[in-house]
């Protein structure tokens, strides 16, 4: 009998100006997938609500606060198991209002980018996904 591979939940912030700008940020050096763009996150860990994920791991990573009344879902991609992949599963949420400014905590680098430049930028394959879902009429 095969074994089901553990699938690893995260969780990911859209977060949006009045200006049109959304807030990505680039991985830093000796990360997997190093130099490029995401949406901010991190791992749900076990027993944890992701909305209550999120908001932690951007304290942590982006140094703003949210508020779960923010905070709404915008899409999710996922990896299937096999090849050098994890088998996760990312969760997108949209959030217009936090407090405080964002900075970069763990490394690599923050950017407001327009929804074309963020088409623009390279991006993990998940990534790529969630802002399609996210800048597009169409949702999952």
């Amino acid at each position: 009998m095969e074994k089901n591979p553990t699938w690893i939940p995260v969780v990911a912030l859209a977060l949006g100006r009045s200006d049109g700008r959304w807030l990505m940020h680039r991985r830093p050096a000796g990360k997997a997938h190093a130099g490029l763009w995401e949406f901010p996150g991190g791992k749900v860990d076990a027993g944890e609500h992701p909305v209550i994920a999120l908001i932690r791991e951007i304290e942590e990573e982006v140094s703003i606060s949210l508020a779960p009344v923010d905070l709404h879902p915008a899409g999710f991609a996922q990896a299937e198991p096999g090849g050098h992949s994890a088998p996760i599963v990312i969760l997108l949420y949209d959030c217009r209002q936090w407090r405080g400014d964002p900075a970069a905590l763990e490394g690599g680098e923050l950017g407001w980018f327009t929804p074309p430049e963020i088409a623009l930028l390279d991006k993990p394959p998940l990534d790529v996904e969630l802002a399609r879902q996210l800048f597009s009429k169409t949702r999952p």
